[in-house]
């Protein structure tokens, strides 16, 4: 670093959606602006070894599951020949594009960008190991958006044939059979990649559920699905251990398995080891989670935090939130991190997508809610896509009729919930979706659908309507 670097207003300390969003309003806001991240481009875990890349390889999936169900209408394809060497090239190209395309960005708004790792010496200093060797850098106001890293079991360590998901997305090889380790978000996703790609898939979990705390009638038909596309799911099962012998053999409660490859997927824990956090007045909570304030102000003044490293939701638009407010407090301006609604998205086939109050949560909170839901199998669009296996939910309060929440099940589910984030975060009511004239025949018009529902006058869903 030139001495003119190595002072900055504000400094941004992890270059994922969180820490470059942060940057770039920071920028945008008319400060001077670092950026310190081990890459050489912006993007972080999501786009290098997260979200991107896992989309591109379910896209591949999509493409395959449509080829295969095709023959239902009449039209036959050959059993697809998987190049798994060009499906990884083609997910790296589309990581470079984008996380190159950042980089643009970061040079347009006039971002210092370092490649390097950052460690707090003191609440106004940073020390910084790069290429060109140690430096330091003073700081008026940090944002730490150092993300998370996936966690493991207990004893077990990631190999060749151990996977953790940023392993499992670089294709090292496509198993015979493949383990899965956790039931969540991520081992369902990439179950559905590699199940579609040639593996047999096994999932293990230990709770009774897969995607626990979403609502069930959501998960139901993706579980049915799973059930015919993977080998086998295991509820209420934990695993004893993992011997990577000559062979690879997991170790149930009842029995062992003999596998080519398991992919660990229990969650992921918060990145704030070797930070020099002792060296500020950042405090922990019971989990790991750095503490922070609406304005995700930690408790040592100048450095705010964001993102998974701040705790649960782990999702990317989340930090993106958080880091642009983050920018705004520091830059005077009345901001705080108050959402109504965080969309979450689980990407299999079909998707599975919620925002806001869940009815499993309203009853867990003594919340009363009335639910109304719309059967894609009346949804003519869904017809001629062949995916009537889907539900569109409203969770209502029944004293103002307001909408608390919204669930969708089936193709395109994620990229419809931003509707409902928006009736959310808008205090829409029931009735507000109903006149909103959604165009037809399309999957959307599933969320005016079941406003009609809930009113009693579906066009095509009979439901009695209300007293």
């Amino acid at each position: 670093m030139s001495k003119a670097e190595n002072k900055a207003q504000v400094v941004v300390i992890g270059g994922g959606p969180g820490g470059y969003g942060a940057a770039f309003m920071a920028a945008d806001l008319g400060m001077n602006v670092t950026l310190v991240d081990p890459e050489t481009n912006p993007g972080g875990v999501c786009l290098y070894r997260g979200c991107i890349p896992s989309k591109a390889l379910l896209h591949v999936a999509d493409v395959i599951h449509s080829a295969s169900q095709a023959k239902e209408w009449g039209v036959t394809f050959q059993k697809p020949q998987i190049d798994a060497k060009k499906v990884a090239q083609w997910k790296d190209d589309v990581v470079k594009k984008l996380t190159g395309g950042l980089g643009q960005l970061a040079k347009s708004r006039k971002v210092n960008h370092i490649k390097g790792i950052a460690t707090f010496k003191d609440a106004h200093t940073l020390k910084i190991e790069s290429d060109d060797g140690p430096d330091e850098l003073k700081f008026e106001h940090a944002i730490l958006a150092t993300g998370s890293v996936p966690a493991t079991l207990p004893g077990v360590e990631f190999s060749e044939r151990v996977w953790s998901s940023e392993h499992a997305l670089n294709l090292p090889f496509i198993p015979d059979h493949l383990l899965i380790v956790g039931a969540g978000y991520i081992g369902l996703e990439m179950g559905t990649a590699y199940s579609a790609l040639g593996s047999g898939v096994t999932v293990v979990e230990m709770l009774p559920d897969i995607l626990a705390g979403a609502d069930r009638d959501l998960v139901r038909p993706l579980e049915k699905r799973l059930k015919k596309e993977f080998d086998d799911i295991h509820l209420n099962t934990r695993v004893k251990a993992i011997r990577d012998e000559d062979k690879l053999w997991v170790d149930l409660e009842d029995k062992s398995l003999q596998v080519d490859a398991v992919l660990i997927s229990v969650g992921r824990k918060p990145n704030t080891q070797n930070l020099g956090l002792e060296n500020t007045n950042i405090s922990l909570d019971d989990k790991g989670f750095v503490r922070v304030d609406a304005q995700r102000r930690t408790d040592e003044e100048s450095i705010f935090a964001i993102g998974d490293v701040t705790g649960e939701p782990l999702l990317a638009h989340k930090a993106t939130h958080e880091g642009r407010v983050a920018a705004q407090a520091i830059a005077g301006h009345k901001a705080a991190f108050d959402p109504h609604a965080i969309p979450a998205v689980v990407f299999t086939d079909p998707e599975v997508a919620w925002a806001g109050l869940t009815e499993h949560d309203a009853k867990e909170q003594g919340i009363e809610v009335e639910i109304a839901k719309f059967p894609w199998g009346a949804s003519g669009r869904a017809l001629t896509m062949g995916r009537q296996d889907g539900v569109t939910k409203l969770v209502i309060d029944p004293a103002s009729e307001r909408i608390l929440g919204v669930g969708i099940t089936g193709k395109h589910a994620g990229d419809m919930i931003a509707e409902g984030v928006l009736a959310i975060e808008m205090a829409a009511l029931v009735s507000d979706l109903g006149l909103s004239i959604h165009p037809h025949p399309t999957l959307s018009e599933t969320v005016m659908e079941a406003a009609d529902v809930y009113e009693g006058n579906s066009t095509h869903y009979y439901r009695p309507r209300k007293k």
